[in-house]
């Protein structure tokens, strides 16, 4: 029987498809502009179990789009400021942080096998195509978001596979990466619109030590309704694939 916290949901997915999600676990890397949303809306939709993964702390520039960056939680690890805020809304969900950028070398600490879903929302290529290939080889969906940056339309974001992408900088590289891996049907949430230059230098961005000191990529252009649109729509994903609504 669903909860007062469940009622609304049950309305609209049943109360079978309330059981699925509270059984469910998701494994979301990247908890960024794009990833804070994914991990808000599974929260609400009572997602059972959240395992969080990212290296990054919360910073001042984040304020303008993370739905985990507030003046009080600057400076705090993201698994942290989203953790909290997931228990905030549902305090039933079992909740893991692994503060870690994603790499070969690190992906044991983050095992995939018997969770339902996974969800990539970094911005980092080497970490995507790990993700992905780690999630098919152990029989887990996954859904891979393409670039948000530098994009001011949220209505033109598409669920696609990425082999069917279109004009979108980050996907291009990832279709030629995951094509000489044999890495295919990967669903994708992309927007086809053409990244705008930025109307002001970007802030320099020093050597991120977790990920071995090499320099972070050039800091795109941002704005708070596009990655978290982005978000949105993952989430919405992966709660119709796990209850079977469609």
């Amino acid at each position: 029987m669903s909860t007062a916290f469940e009622s609304r949901t049950a309305m609209l997915l049943g109360e079978a498809g309330v059981e699925k999600l509270r059984r469910a676990h998701v494994v979301l890397f990247g908890l960024g502009g794009v990833g804070g949303y994914v991990a808000e809306a599974l929260a609400r939709a009572g997602v059972g179990a959240l395992t969080l993964v990212d290296d990054d702390r919360v910073a001042e520039s984040n304020l303008n789009r993370q739905i985990i960056a507030l003046t009080t939680t600057v400076g705090q690890p993201k698994t942290r400021a989203a953790a909290q805020r997931v228990l905030a809304i549902n305090p039933a969900c079992r909740v893991v942080e692994k503060e870690l950028f994603y790499t070969p070398e690190t992906a044991d600490q983050v095992p995939l096998e018997g969770a339902d879903y996974v969800v990539d929302a970094v911005d980092t290529v080497t970490a995507k195509l790990e993700i992905i290939a780690r999630a098919k080889a152990a029989g887990v969906p996954v859904i891979s978001c393409m670039g948000t940056g530098n994009k001011l339309h949220p209505e033109l974001l598409r669920l696609s596979v990425l082999e069917k992408t279109e004009g979108c900088p980050l996907a291009r590289v990832m279709r030629r990466e995951c094509r000489a891996r044999g890495l295919k049907n990967i669903p994708v949430v992309y927007s086809p619109e053409a990244p705008l230059a930025p109307a002001v230098p970007p802030a320099e961005e020093g050597p991120g030590p977790q990920r071995g000191g090499a320099p972070r990529r050039q800091t795109p252009g941002s704005v708070s309704f596009v990655p978290g649109a982005a978000g949105l729509i993952l989430a919405g994903k992966v709660v119709r694939d796990i209850t079977g609504m469609e």
